[in-house]
């Protein structure tokens, strides 16, 4: 989760202010907007790189809040998926403040390993949606994905990817159903919570106030697929102990990489390799050679 450094002053701000004023509802409506940092702008050669995947609509009626919902993703086939009954497909869902096309890079680099990729945005993000999202609106948009995954592309082994924030999220969806062929993880946290007491106001009693708590270290035992938890060393938003703490806690089989030098942007670029050995070793996949 980018800046995420910053959430424990934000949460202080945050609680100050609610207490002041409008209470409850308003923190929460706070801790919502300052853990997601919803976004529709996109970095770097973002855009142009998003251009090379094809659009997806998802359109579903919202339980949680009675409304209907459209979500905006892009989907990127691999080579092998047109040929192969069997091609692995994976749901990549992104951390806070980078919407979808933000996060094209990272999901085009996990299709160069093999999956034909369907990244999507929560609502709030990009093009979906104009909602305040939350923890169980994002896990809600998340299910839509993998549902609309299981009805376009049936009979394929799907995996669920989801990066910092999104690694919570990709754990409750693992939690939740049952057709999972793998989860894999990056630069992700055992709740926040605990990501709040890694920075140097932890000290301060936040624990209460917060709402939005992604208890992943919670849920990962119940994954029944395997896990790989991948991190970098150098990760200063979401540090790599907290990364370990969440594997330690998971049932096997899993797998727990960390890569060095990486930070929590540029893991999924250095550690490629890693990814590759993985894989094939924990997932039993056939990885396409490096290009």
């Amino acid at each position: 989760m980018k800046r995420l450094s910053a959430l424990s002053f934000l949460l202080i701000l945050s609680s100050a202010l609610a207490l002041l004023s409008a209470g409850c509802t308003s923190l929460d409506e706070r801790q919502r907007a300052w853990i997601f940092q919803p976004s529709d702008r996109s970095w770097g050669r973002a855009e142009e790189i998003a251009r090379g995947m094809d659009e997806v609509w998802i359109d579903f009626h919202s339980a949680e809040t009675g409304r209907p919902v459209r979500l905006h993703g892009l989907w990127s086939a691999h080579e092998r998926f047109a040929r192969d009954p069997q091609a692995p497909v994976l749901l990549y869902l992104h951390g806070a403040r980078f919407n979808v096309v933000g996060s094209a890079a990272r999901a085009q680099r996990l299709r160069q390993l093999g999956f034909s990729v369907l990244a999507i945005d929560y609502r709030g993000f990009g093009r979906s949606s104009d909602e305040l999202p939350s923890e169980t609106l994002a896990l809600e948009d998340a299910r839509a994905a993998w549902d609309w995954l299981a009805r376009e592309h049936p009979g394929r082994p799907r995996y669920i990817f989801g990066h910092s924030l999104g690694g919570a999220i990709a754990i409750d969806l693992a939690t939740r159903v049952a057709d999972e062929a793998g989860t894999l993880v990056e630069g992700t946290f055992t709740s926040i919570p605990e990501v709040v007491a890694s920075y140097r106001w932890g000290w301060l009693p936040l624990e209460p106030l917060i709402t939005q708590r992604f208890a992943s270290v919670e849920r990962v035992a119940q994954i029944g697929s395997p896990l790989l938890v991948v991190h970098g060393s150098e990760d200063r938003t979401i540090r790599p102990e907290l990364g370990r703490r969440l594997f330690e806690a998971a049932r096997g089989p899993k797998r727990f990489e960390l890569v060095e030098g990486g930070t929590h942007h540029n893991t999924n670029a250095i550690g490629l390799a890693q990814y590759r050995v993985a894989m094939a070793e924990l997932f039993g996949l056939s990885v396409p050679a490096a290009p």
